[in-house]
């Protein structure tokens, strides 16, 4: 596995009862997965000779980002290394522009948008989206850095064109899109194999807080049955046109006129399905082993009415540890998942999962769990 981070700690975590073993790419020793994994290559997976030389031995190669060059993936295929996802659907989750113009193709429906080169661009694209007879300007509108951007970083709401200059310094595309009128975020996840078994999650609820994942709520609650339904043939689709061979998440907006719209792809374990660790008959991260391995796929369903998952963010108490004792006593059911990072404000260090049949109940002890851990609740 390529990336030493919380997703590839997971994901070698379930794949310990199957036996397999896991040889980790990692850029630091410090790293989550680094200190479980017993088989670790320090080194940087920008450098192909440093991929080449990880790759000996291995049945196949996966990822917990996405960052790996286009190009060094193409060079492991022809050397004979299977990679899943492989760099023709990778591609579509590392670069906004190939991904939107995918799915353009595919009929898959996506907020307005289009590559812009400078702050007049920005200015045409956003003077195209004013209704005939409407005298504003046309913002805000939403600016992606095309690749590199995650967790809210390389992404800009600029609402006039003295806002629009900042994301074309960094010298790299920039994809302009409307900024979408929604209810809220939702995320399909589906899992599939080389040989085309795919399994489809519940469709879930992710609240965001500065960009960042807070809270996901799974199912979706309130959802139409033909929003469900459309969100996850969608998702489905996308994994076949795409070729994709692993987990996908497809992050959605749910607009006010009952429409759903692609946000971002993530072909990958995702945060948007940590809810399944505790929560599915089957984890997201043991179905990706299956998945990359080409083994049966297994039960993605529900174990429980509801299930919430809450992201742990650090905050000024680095020692979390001593939290344990209240959380545990206060909710014997809760599950908590820490990933052994430094603790840093605002850094995901964790995640805690809880279930029950009362969606109230469920959501307040995750979030009052996860907001002990962190320190912004003492009693």
């Amino acid at each position: 596995m390529v990336g030493g981070g919380q997703l590839a700690r997971m994901t070698h975590e379930a794949g310990i009862p199957l036996g397999i073993r896991f040889k980790l790419l990692s850029d630091t020793p410090q790293e989550s997965a680094a200190q479980v994994v017993g088989d670790v290559v320090i080194g940087d997976y920008r450098d192909l000779e440093t991929l080449r030389a990880f790759a000996q031995g291995c049945d196949v190669i996966t990822f917990d980002h996405e960052h790996v060059p286009t190009e060094h993936l193409r060079a492991l295929e022809a050397d004979g290394i299977p990679v899943r996802p492989g760099p023709d659907a990778l591609v579509h989750a590392q670069d906004k522009g190939v991904m939107r113009a995918r799915l353009d193709e595919i009929g898959v429906p996506c907020p307005r948008h289009r590559i812009v080169r400078d702050v007049a661009d920005v200015v045409a694209f956003a003077a195209e989206g004013v209704p005939e007879g409407d005298e504003g300007d046309g913002f805000p509108v939403v600016l992606k850095t095309v690749r590199g951007g995650y967790d809210g970083k390389g992404v800009w709401v600029v609402r006039s064109a003295a806002d629009a200059a900042d994301p074309f310094r960094a010298g790299v595309p920039v994809l302009a899109e409307e900024k979408v009128d929604f209810v809220r975020e939702l995320a399909a996840n589906v899992v599939r194999s080389p040989h085309g078994q795919a399994v489809a999650y519940p469709v879930v609820e992710s609240q965001q807080v500065d960009g960042v994942c807070d809270t996901v709520i799974a199912p979706a609650p309130g959802i139409a049955e033909e929003l469900t339904l459309q969100a996850t043939e969608l998702a489905l689709r996308i994994a076949k046109e795409l070729g994709v061979v692993g987990h996908l998440a497809v992050e959605l907006f749910e607009t006010r006129d009952g429409r759903i719209l692609v946000n971002e792809l993530a072909m990958r374990p995702h945060n948007s399905g940590h809810w399944t660790q505790d929560g599915a008959i089957t984890s997201q991260f043991a179905n990706h082993v299956r998945a990359v391995l080409d083994l049966p796929l297994g039960d993605p369903r529900p174990r429980a009415k509801w299930t919430v998952m809450a992201n742990v963010l650090g905050g000024d108490f680095p020692d979390m540890y001593s939290a344990y004792l209240h959380c545990m006593a206060r909710d014997p059911q809760l599950k908590i998942h820490m990933y052994g990072k430094d603790v840093k404000p605002g850094r995901k260090v964790g995640h805690v999962n809880t279930y029950g049949d009362d969606l109230d109940d469920v959501l307040e002890r995750a979030r009052h769990a996860a907001g002990y851990l962190r320190g912004t609740i003492t009693e």
